[in-house]
């Protein structure tokens, strides 16, 4: 085996890990906005507000420091986070709009 098919070789483990981790994150993901939907449902049934300030400084220092905890860029996994909370707030005012239907 010549060092370029060595490389492929190697290239298409890395993409099969790639994948599976990517498939991991869409059911986890999915899971998530499972939870939030019914946190959703639940705010809205007892007239609380969709989205909770207090509650994503919260999480956007801890989701900081996990991720300098696993070496990944903060400032990504703060956008990552405000981008996921920014959908689930939506979900939560049309729940809210629809009287926690």
């Amino acid at each position: 085996m010549n060092d370029a098919e060595r490389a492929r070789e190697i290239l298409a483990g890395y993409r099969a890990s790639i994948d599976n981790i990517d498939a991991a994150l869409i059911h986890m993901l999915a899971e998530r906005f499972r939870c939030t939907q019914a946190v959703g449902h639940l705010k809205a049934t007892h007239g609380l507000p969709p989205a909770d300030p207090t509650r994503e400084a919260q999480q956007i220092e801890r989701l900081r420091r996990l991720a300098r905890e696993a070496n990944l860029d903060p400032d990504f996994a703060e956008k990552f986070l405000n981008f996921v909370v920014k959908e689930v707030i939506r979900h939560h005012e049309q729940i809210a709009a629809n009287g926690g239907a």
